[in-house]
């Protein structure tokens, strides 16, 4: 029997605390330069790290049991169940570390990259593949300068408190450093951890604003500041694809992602099919050296990909693949909401942490009030008439076939243009 919306919503927290992804997945210090010694001396080795499977087994059955408590038939009451789910799919995959099970737990969260989507006809393989050989003659050309990370942890932390306290309020989110940490930065609901060691640059500051304050952040705050589902603040695992998609979006519409960022996120895709088409450890990260990245940045992208797997092949962590999934998704949401006249979807994607199923199932909700609008909207998104023609122009201009031109065929085109103009 179905339990009431409000004991439902308020339980499931509780139920899905202890399963923390990232935190069971994370190495201790030292491997990186343990591993990158040996491999400059010409002795390359596997990283020595432990990998221990996390029991939860007892948090996979109380959250089965929640489910069987849920309407179907209820879009909230979905959600939870839905959420709850997602929750219990990541403990077993956290349960299945080192093993080939883990993989599969991982792609059911977080897909692969050579997912076919057959009504698009493409993968996101295709997409990474595309957008390095997009990029490979603007970088080989080396008429785009290096970027220059010379900022420490510590001081940028300094630069962005006083941008977080005028976006959320004084003193609602906090900075910390994290020396743990694989990524440069990691956002939960009320504070962002800066790897202590990461130096970064000045293209770091809007890009890791927008991406993480002003998307995971804000989101994870709107979704708590619901009256009624304030589960919407959960960061469940089935919402990442999503999360991700905006927060690249709004690197990319803020002016935020430059060409090296592009390449790491199509880079990590290619690694992870790779790993799980058997490459090993030192593999992956000869072939992230191969792309351009520096041995530190290829060590790190390269553990990102095994975390939870095996480092000999044929397994990996997918999650790096959901960057590009999402990114596409959400912008041809977005594309189909101002095309069909429901500018609400953009709301429903900033009121929490939704997926893009979700932003359409809920909406019922949201238009009798019963879910509330996001309170912090970053202001690409909160503009519908900027929105709406950035996105208006990226459908057109994607209708022009590039491959049927070069600067030859486009000079021709465009002196007959000029030649028929004078002649009038």
């Amino acid at each position: 029997m179905s339990a009431s919306l409000s004991e439902l919503d308020a339980a499931l927290p509780g139920l899905t605390r202890k399963i923390r992804v990232l935190d069971a997945l994370a190495w201790p210090d030292g491997i990186e330069e343990d591993f990158l010694a040996k491999w400059r001396a010409g002795r390359a080795q596997l990283p020595n790290v432990e990998l221990r499977c996390r029991d939860h087994s007892t948090d996979i059955a109380a959250l089965e049991d929640f489910i069987g408590r849920c309407d179907p038939g209820h879009p909230a009451s979905n959600y939870l169940a839905m959420t709850a789910r997602s929750y219990a799919t990541a403990g077993r995959m956290l349960g299945a570390i080192g093993t080939p099970a883990f993989t599969q737990y991982s792609s059911a969260l977080y897909r692969r990259p050579d997912f076919y989507y057959t009504n698009q006809k493409l993968s996101m393989l295709d997409a990474a593949h595309f957008f390095l050989k997009t990029t490979d003659a603007l970088l080989g050309g080396a008429r785009i300068p290096p970027t220059q990370a010379d900022i420490p942890a510590d001081v940028f932390a300094d630069w962005i408190r006083p941008e977080l306290d005028r976006f959320f309020g004084a003193g609602r989110i906090t900075v910390i450093l994290d020396s743990t940490l694989a990524a440069k930065a990691i956002a939960g609901a009320s504070r962002i951890r800066l790897r202590a060691s990461a130096l970064f640059s000045e293209l770091d500051k809007n890009q890791l604003l927008q991406h993480e304050a002003f998307v995971h952040v804000a989101t994870a705050q709107n979704g708590a500041l619901q009256p009624n589902l304030k589960s919407l603040g959960l960061g469940a695992p089935r919402t990442t694809q999503t999360q991700e998609g905006i927060a690249t979006l709004a690197e990319l519409f803020t002016g935020s992602m430059d060409i090296n960022r592009l390449r790491r996120l199509a880079l990590r895709v290619l690694a992870v099919q790779q790993a799980l088409d058997g490459a090993d450890f030192i593999q992956v990260f000869e072939g992230f050296l191969a792309g351009g990245q520096t041995q530190e940045e290829s060590f790190r992208s390269t553990q990102r990909v095994f975390r939870g797997a095996d480092l000999q092949g044929g397994s990996a962590f997918t999650k790096d693949a959901a960057y590009l999934t999402g990114l596409l998704g959400v912008h041809t949401l977005l594309r189909i909401a101002i095309r069909d006249n429901r500018p609400d979807l953009v709301g429903h994607l900033f009121a929490g942490r939704l997926s893009l199923g979700d932003t359409v199932r809920l909406a019922p909700l949201f238009e009798s009030g019963w879910l509330q609008g996001p309170t912090y909207v970053p202001a690409w998104a909160s503009d519908l008439r900027l929105l709406a023609a950035n996105l208006a122009f990226s459908a057109f201009i994607a209708r022009i076939n590039l491959d049927a031109l070069d600067l030859q065929v486009f000079m021709a085109f465009a002196d007959e243009h000029e030649s028929d103009a004078s002649a009038q």
